[in-house]
């Protein structure tokens, strides 16, 4: 018989559903004093009023009331901890990880050494007025060449590059540059209007070296026939990379990000940690992850700084934390406030109680490195990357800092992907038995399985995605990026 609950660490003083449980149903030795609904919490023991809710061995909120034995405990009697910046120590801590075993995945080699897991022709406009024109040459494009011999053409529109100061055009230049120089792109047409301030110059001059024969420009302003010139541009691109072949080599050579979206009271007890084995896993072989997200490792901080490889990479992670504390309060905002109505819905109550759940997605390896907006992740190991929680900020950023393919945990369910693969691992099986055409893994099998055989799956898939099979988001041709802003519009 399957698993009703779970005492996640024996410090908790909270089980968690994992199905709908009744009242007067006794569970853990607790006689429930209400309904249960899946994902949500109940007291195991009396909790005063002030006293910490602990779950995950940590405190995720304290009780605004007192609190019964087998009373649900959520968003009506509890509240965050979260407030202002604090003073973290390092503490540092025992990551070492055991070697996995060495796996092999199908990829393209780029000529400086990167490599690709996909052989795109990519449309990138530097401005948005120049959105339409870009969908036209893709459109046009495939009606008259179609995509044969390359993994298809695509563009990604936005609504910035211009009206824009400070960092918000900087970060909007930054991305756009990364996306060009993305190894998953085959070849790339940057498409300007020409009176935009995203100007092509000084968009061409901070790509450095470049490959002219796949990377070409297109100012619409310049020329007469803007459809046909793009057209034939891409033509052009697309002829030499119609000369690219995958090949063999270790799957070391992966950037794999780490995202969850559409959180529920599952996510951390089964996709966030299968994912968290995965992060292990490739570190293990020498390959690389990253963790963004960084308002959901509010009130996990001090977990993740105790992992940092050394002083240095601590003190870039109190940097990351409190620099984005200090971007919420700029903006009159509170800084635990993140769970959405869905989250709380699906159990999550607090954002110390998201965050100990979303974290879990890093595994238990050492930090090596944290990795700001201009950058790109170089460093080999488990990386912590600078950005929002939102799905499409965070998947954008993942992708342009360098990773090749997104694993998106979600308990509620989302059709989105971004402009890498990204693949939508569901924290319980009905969701991915609803939403097939969403869901590429079904990570609540774990509650009749185990960790080892759903992991040796998912990295299956992950060989098999690297090597060219398509997530659903590419299935159903969803596609899209989101550049974050922080300033004014002029």
């Amino acid at each position: 018989m399957a698993k009703k609950t779970i005492i996640i660490n024996v410090a908790d003083n909270v089980a968690v559903a994992l199905t709908d449980l009744k009242k007067g149903e006794v569970y853990e030795g607790v006689t429930l004093a209400e309904d249960i609904t899946k994902g949500h919490k109940f007291a195991l023991r009396p909790i005063k009023k002030g006293e910490n809710i602990i779950k995950y061995g940590t405190p995720i909120a304290h009780a605004t009331e007192d609190i019964s034995v087998g009373q649900h405990v959520h968003t009506h009697n509890v509240k965050t901890n979260l407030n202002e910046n604090l003073e973290y120590t390092y503490n540092k801590v025992d990551c070492a990880l055991p070697a996995g075993k060495m796996r092999q995945v199908n990829v393209y080699r780029r000529a400086n050494g990167d490599v690709g897991i996909r052989n795109e022709l990519w449309v990138i406009p530097t401005v948005g007025c120049v959105n339409g024109q870009a969908k036209e040459i893709v459109d046009t494009f495939k009606a008259q060449y179609g995509e044969e011999g390359f993994d298809g053409i695509f563009t990604f529109t936005h609504p910035y590059g211009c009206s824009q100061l400070g960092d918000d055009h900087e970060r909007t230049k930054f991305m756009l540059q990364k996306m060009v120089k993305h190894p998953n792109a085959g070849g790339v047409l940057v498409l300007g209007l020409g009176c935009e301030n995203n100007q092509m110059d000084a968009f061409k001059a901070g790509l450095g070296e470049i490959d002219a024969t796949r990377i070409k420009f297109l100012v619409c302003q310049e020329v007469e026939d803007e459809i046909g010139t793009g057209v034939e541009l891409c033509r052009q691109i697309a002829e030499v990379i119609k000369k690219d072949k995958r090949q063999l080599t270790d799957i070391s050579c992966l950037k794999v990000g780490l995202k969850c979206g559409g959180s529920d009271g599952l996510s951390g007890i089964t996709a966030n940690p299968l994912v968290g084995l995965f992060s292990d896993y490739i570190v293990s072989v020498g390959g690389t992850s990253v963790l963004s997200e960084v308002p959901e490792m509010f009130g996990a901080e001090q977990l993740l700084m105790n992992r940092c490889k050394d002083k240095a990479t601590f003190e870039k992670t109190v940097k990351l934390i409190n620099d984005f504390k200090d971007y919420f309060r700029a903006n009159g905002q509170p800084v635990g406030e993140n769970p959405s109505p869905g989250n709380k819905a699906g159990g999550i109550t607090t954002l110390e109680d998201k965050s100990c759940g979303c974290t879990q997605k890093s595994g238990s390896g050492p930090i090596t490195d944290v990795v700001f907006d201009d950058g790109f992740v170089t460093a080999k190991g488990l990386n912590l990357l600078n950005g929002p929680g939102n799905d499409m900020c965070a998947v954008t950023n993942l992708g342009a800092a360098g990773c090749h393919l997104v694993l998106f945990t979600t308990g509620r369910g989302t059709p989105f992907g971004g402009f890498i693969p990204t693949l939508k691992i569901a924290t319980n099986s009905e969701l991915a038995a609803k939403k097939p055409n969403w869901i590429d893994f079904n990570a609540g099998a774990v509650l009749d399985s185990d960790f080892p055989t759903q992991l040796e799956a998912l990295i299956e898939l992950i060989v098999e995605v690297a090597g060219g099979k398509k997530a659903k988001h590419e299935i159903n041709n969803t596609r899209e990026i989101a550049i974050f802003k922080t300033g004014v519009t002029l």
